[in-house]
């Protein structure tokens, strides 16, 4: 079984390229100059992710985007670390626990917030075209709860 976070780590490496870092005067990213690339095979297909700041897969913080299509869903997951996420367009359902129920899930609408802790069971999706900002403290991974949601592991 591939190990979703080597997986993330190893496709996003090309993503991070295009994060800009200016130690001395801080980071100055406009919504235009964002370098976008598909997301890794851990996730569905259709999205698409950009760094905003930091590497994700070190120990340290991190600022990514995710921009996700319509009918775009994650199975139920969880995340070693704890999660900030902010909806930057659209609007983004979150429901926790082990199975997903739309009906119970929370919808969270541009410049919503939601905290997530370490571990917690969740699940997530969009009924249209959605951008999500995600921050944290790295290592960023990912498990599913049910293996046969991850599609990195679909393709083996």
């Amino acid at each position: 079984m591939i190990k979703s976070s080597m997986v993330l780590g190893a496709v996003l490496a090309v993503v991070f390229a295009g994060a800009v870092h200016a130690a001395d005067e801080g980071l100055f990213i406009n919504s235009g100059d964002l370098k976008w690339g598909d997301a890794p095979p851990v996730l569905p297909k259709g999205a698409k992710v950009a760094v905003l700041n930091g590497d994700p897969f070190k120990p340290g913080p991190f600022v990514i985007r995710l921009s996700a299509p319509a009918n775009y869903k994650l199975g139920p997951h969880w995340h070693t670390q704890t999660e900030n996420l902010t909806v930057i367009s659209g609007a983004f359902y979150i429901g926790m626990g082990d199975k997903a129920a739309a009906k119970d899930a929370h919808e969270l609408k541009a410049g919503g917030y939601h905290y997530l802790p370490a571990k917690q069971h969740h699940y997530a999706f969009t009924k249209v075209p959605t951008v999500v900002q995600i921050s944290g403290e790295g290592p960023f991974d990912i498990t599913y709860i049910d293996p046969s949601d991850n599609p990195a592991a679909a393709k083996k």
